[in-house]
């Protein structure tokens, strides 16, 4: 009996997982892409697993045993919706939404989920819960205190998890893979009505009269509250560990995948009656974590190795508020109450992260919060502590000698930010964090003491930040350079952009005058003009400095925020002196290029593949025919392949081939003095229907090569990609 239901229980939780990166790779071409589409989908997935908690501690509150004649009926329709994919009505329409733009796309986002997988997954969420529930009305010896199934939960959850991106996406087709999830889907209906059958054999035991694993018979109002608590304060770290680290450190493809598997871990370690370490132990041990976390994060170091310190420090604290979490769970009968509580705590987790957060911040600041959260939730040393107005005095301190310090290392002694800085500014402070160690409320106030004091004094800051803006697809911020001379776009620590000061018509970075698109810039001039030019990532404008009379440029651009940045003369200044007529279409590019008029443009630039998370969407098969089907005739179409961490061309070489076209790559790199005047290294392809169309470019350019297709690496379409094929974790 045992056995079924642990593998039941296996069987449900690889679908709840399996379903989600599948789910969203569905809709990330609806919203370009964007690394913040993932988080979104948190919040839908968090939101429908609270919907099925709650179903499933309801119905059985209500139903008891007979619960299963409920389920299995809702089982069976949602087959109906499946196998699910991009023909839903409702998604079209959504889509449509999503076409016109918006800085923060985020409830759309949820509703193409809802509209897309939302049925299944909600039967599928009240699976664990409710196998858990059925096995504690069963005779097993084990019935009485059945949270040892949530180890086969997790289990199955973590084996999804790395599934999907190791093999399933990379053998299987979007198609193939919905079928496969309907396939174990029927397969898990088996499962829960064998399950059902024996907890209704097993009698009506829906109170087990078991010994609780707590003092309190009945859970207090300040029992379900830390509930709450230890389940949202996990969710906000892991979903902020994972903007941070990913943008700010690390951007590296299916990065979100590690913070994830490791959340799953702190529950397996957790959830157990014979821990590794215990929630005092835990508590001891965070703290010195903590603080270490606290001097990384506000000087902002982004040497990859700093990625694992953000990474064990999640480790340790998730584990501990998880641990915390099991030593205040319930007896069975409540067992779904608890569940309930658990999943909201999720939600709430994940709202303010998701969808609250990008609304309210200017920067990641949901980060910080969560980690003087986890401070917060540390066992105290004394049984007996009570916080009062001196914890509040001790974090008010705190703040003000991290302020008056910083101020003075930078202000008294002429100090920039550096080891100097640092064990000035920072040393005393983290000195008295560690002493309030032992008082969870004195030390959440002193850690979050450090992260305001340092924030209002800008102690990080290398050079003049100019502006700040976060929109749903990231965060973006203008600074000087030391000198004062250039001004830099960022995001993370991906240059988006830059202009200098003293020469303000010359296009820097990856757009220099002799590199590629430089040379293909000078060779369509004059006569040889394209009139109409397109160009897919907008960035600081930098293209537009090639702009001639006469000549229109449309750039495509999906941030609304980009656009306001790219246009202020505040900040950059190639859009307002350009000499071409210069739009902004809003809104992702596939979309919006689509509703362009065949044969309209004459050169098409793509410019949006240089970040991590890049729009696979824009470089599939169909969206090349796409392209080509807006080009005039001798139309070229020009892509921007520069990526830290995928080796692009070979997917784009194997597509031109498939579709009779030519292609030629060439990589840049800038010499010394190119360097000093903003010149970047950069890797572009060009592509034309015939040889004749570039052949006078490339034989006057002799940098240009044959770019030549891998075999190795199956095209990209609609229904696959695969991202792994093309990462190079050294390059």
């Amino acid at each position: 009996m045992r056995l079924v239901f642990t593998v039941t229980l296996f069987v449900s939780s690889f679908l709840l997982f399996l379903i989600q990166p599948l789910a969203g790779k569905l809709v990330l071409p609806t919203f370009g892409g964007a690394p913040a589409v993932w988080s979104a989908s948190l919040v839908f997935f968090q939101a429908t697993l609270l919907a099925g908690y709650a179903y499933a501690h309801f119905s059985s509150k209500y139903l008891g045993h007979r619960q299963w004649f409920l389920h299995l009926p809702l089982m069976a329709t949602a087959f109906l919706v499946l196998p699910f994919g991009l023909q839903n009505v409702a998604f079209k329409g959504i889509q449509e939404q999503a076409a016109g733009g918006s800085s923060n796309p985020s409830l759309l986002v949820v509703m193409a989920l809802a509209a897309l997988v939302g049925l299944p997954f909600f039967v599928v969420s009240a699976g664990a819960p409710l196998l858990q529930r059925w096995f504690g009305n069963t005779n097993d010896p084990a019935a009485k205190d059945p949270y040892f199934l949530y180890g086969a939960s997790n289990v199955g959850s973590m084996l999804a998890l790395f599934a999907y991106p190791a093999y399933v996406e990379s053998q299987f087709r979007l198609a193939g893979q919905a079928q496969i999830w309907t396939a174990g889907f029927g397969l898990l209906f088996v499962g829960m009505a064998i399950c059902g059958f024996l907890a209704a054999r097993g009698g009506t035991r829906t109170d087990v009269a078991a010994p609780k694993p707590t003092e309190e018979s009945e859970p207090t109002w300040k029992t379900r509250l830390l509930w709450l608590a230890c389940s949202a304060v996990p969710t906000s770290f892991l979903m902020g560990v994972t903007s941070y680290v990913s943008t700010n450190i690390a951007p590296v493809p299916l990065l979100w995948v590690v913070p994830l598997a490791i959340y799953l871990i702190t529950f397996l370690l957790a959830f157990t009656n014979k821990p590794l370490l215990n929630t005092a132990l835990l508590s001891r041990i965070v703290p010195i974590a903590l603080i270490a976390l606290v001097l990384v994060t506000v000087l902002e170091e982004a040497r990859p190795e700093i990625a694992a310190v953000h990474l064990v420090v999640f480790f340790l604290a998730a584990w501990m508020c998880h641990s915390r979490l099991y030593d205040l769970r319930p007896g069975a009968s409540r067992l779904t109450e608890f569940y309930l509580y658990v999943s909201l705590g999720g939600v709430l987790g994940g709202i303010f992260n998701g969808l609250l957060a990008p609304t309210i911040f200017n920067t990641f600041a949901e980060y910080p919060i969560a980690i003087a959260a986890v401070a917060f939730l540390k066992l105290p040393y004394k049984k007996d502590y009570r916080g009062n107005w001196i914890d509040i005095a001790y974090g008010v301190g705190v703040y003000a000698a991290t302020a008056g310090l910083v101020l003075f290392a930078k202000l008294g002694l002429g100090l920039s930010a550096g080891p100097a800085t640092t064990a000035i500014a920072l040393g005393v402070p983290c000195v008295l964090c560690a002493l309030a160690s032992d008082r969870p409320l004195r030390f959440g106030l002193a850690i979050a003491g450090i992260f305001f004091g340092t924030a209002a004094t800008g102690l990080n800051l290398v050079g003049r930040l100019l502006v700040t803006k976060r929109s749903f697809f990231g965060l973006h911020r203008v600074a000087l350079s030391p000198s004062g001379r250039f001004a830099r776009l960022v995001h993370g620590n991906t240059l988006h952009g830059m202009q200098d000061r003293q020469n303000p018509l010359r296009p820097l970075t990856y757009y220099y005058s002799t590199g590629p698109i430089g040379q293909v810039f000078s060779y369509f001039t004059g006569p040889s003009m394209k009139r109409n030019v397109a160009l897919v990532g907008l960035g600081v404008g930098s293209l537009a400095a090639y702009g001639e009379k006469s000549q229109r440029m449309t750039f495509f651009e999906i941030d609304p925020e980009i656009e306001q940045i790219a246009r202020d003369p505040k900040y950059f200044t190639f859009l307002r002196d350009s000499k071409a007529k210069i739009d902004v279409v809003l809104g992702d590019a596939r979309l919006t290029l689509t509703k362009q008029p065949a044969g309209s443009f004459g050169l098409i630039v793509l410019d949006a593949f240089s970040s991590d998370a890049i729009p696979v969407h824009l470089l599939t098969k169909e969206a090349m025919e796409m392209y080509m089907s807006k080009l005039e005739p001798g139309g070229i179409l020009a892509y921007h392949i520069s990526n830290r961490y995928l080796t692009l061309e070979p997917v784009v070489a194997n597509q031109a081939k498939e579709l009779g076209l030519v292609a030629w790559s060439q990589e840049d790199g800038p010499s010394t003095d190119e360097k000093a005047l903003g010149k970047t290294a950069s890797s572009w392809m060009v592509i034309a229907r015939k040889r004749s169309d570039l052949a006078p470019l490339v034989s006057k350019i002799n940098y240009w090569s044959d770019a030549t297709p891998s075999p190795a690496i199956r095209a990209w379409t609609d229904d696959y990609s695969n991202v792994l094929s093309v990462f190079e974790m050294n390059k």
